[in-house]
């Protein structure tokens, strides 16, 4: 028996390979290295492929035979949420027909487990600063949509033909667990940070005044490795088989500010850092903080790692890198 890990090559995946191969499960990554870095897996074997092209169902399904396929994890994705302003169709293509492939092929080879990324994107901006799993979604832009549009997708497979899956609302992931898996994009805020860093200029920081302590957005930082292990969690509910689509937010349940992790970077860099501070980003809700009580109460999993282990993690990393 295997587990399939598309998108296994990423920033995220091959933290969740690394822990499936330290409990010795056979991995196959389906990736198509557009982010990915294929030294990022070790020892699994390698597909490339887009899951959202054409033909992909067909090579999906002969992957789950050959290699006795017994659960899924599904990261392949686009996560840009700019660039899905700017083109909704590509995104939509990307990440609705790759749930589509995915789902089929899983059907057809009888694969019944699975654990899903999805995003706190899926929320949007709600009128709360704790969410749970029941706060209403309302998505803002297409990255967040897509990731909605695949848990409706998941859902709609549990009930037809009994699909056992877990979709985990990530919030921001930072850190890294191993020096050589460290996040090598400048999409999230730590890596974007450094990079100001390593560049001479200053971070920005868009807004000071928000309606929080010290007028920056306040976020749910998560550590990429307790998100990994969250990933392990989630896919042993599936192993129930009463299960059916369980949904649950992923973070550690306090909010850390734009400014608090910039001074958290300082520390880990060694440096002071005044930042540059400009006008609000449209769509920036001031507090956006996990409840995480479920994962909890129904995974058994809690974060073990605070914003200081992330940036000193990230930039251990990023270090080795540069």
């Amino acid at each position: 028996m295997s587990v399939l890990v598309t998108g296994g090559a990423g920033y995220i995946g091959s933290h969740v390979v690394r822990l499936l191969q330290e409990a010795n499960e056979d991995v196959v990554v389906v990736d198509d290295l557009s982010s990915g870095d294929p030294d990022r897996i070790g020892e699994a074997s390698l597909v490339e492929l887009d899951v959202s092209s054409d033909g992909a169902q067909g090579t999906l399904e002969m992957v789950m035979e050959e290699r006795n396929v017994e659960t899924v994890i599904h990261l392949s994705a686009q996560k840009q949420v700019g660039i899905s302003m700017e083109r909704p169709m590509f995104y939509y293509r990307q990440n609705v027909a790759g749930m589509v492939n995915l789902l089929s092929a899983m059907e057809t080879s009888g694969v019944q487990r699975l654990v899903f990324s999805s995003s706190a994107a899926v929320y949007g901006m709600p009128d709360v600063d704790m969410v749970t799993e029941n706060t209403r979604c309302a998505p803002i832009n297409p990255y967040g949509e897509t990731k909605l549009i695949g848990e409706w997708m998941v859902s709609r497979a549990s009930a037809a033909w009994g699909l056992r899956a877990s979709s985990l609302r990530y919030f921001n992931v930072a850190g890294a667990g191993w020096d050589d898996l460290g996040d090598p994009t400048a999409f999230n805020l730590v890596p974007i940070v450094f990079n100001a860093l390593a560049e001479g200029r200053a971070p920005q920081v868009f807004g000071d005044d928000y309606p929080t302590p010290d007028g920056t957005c306040i976020r749910d930082y998560v550590h990429v490795l307790d998100l990994a292990e969250a990933h392990l969690s989630a896919l042993e509910f599936t192993a129930d088989e009463s299960a059916t689509h369980g949904v649950f937010n992923i973070g550690t349940g306090k909010g850390s500010s734009v400014l608090e992790v910039i001074n958290a970077v300082g520390a880990a860099a060694g440096q002071d850092i005044e930042p540059e501070i400009t006008g609000r980003r449209g769509g920036d809700p001031a507090q956006l903080v996990a409840d995480v009580a479920k994962a909890k109460d129904v995974l058994g999993w809690t974060a073990r790692h605070g914003l200081d282990d992330m940036v000193d993690s990230a930039w251990k990393a990023f270090s080795a890198r540069h």
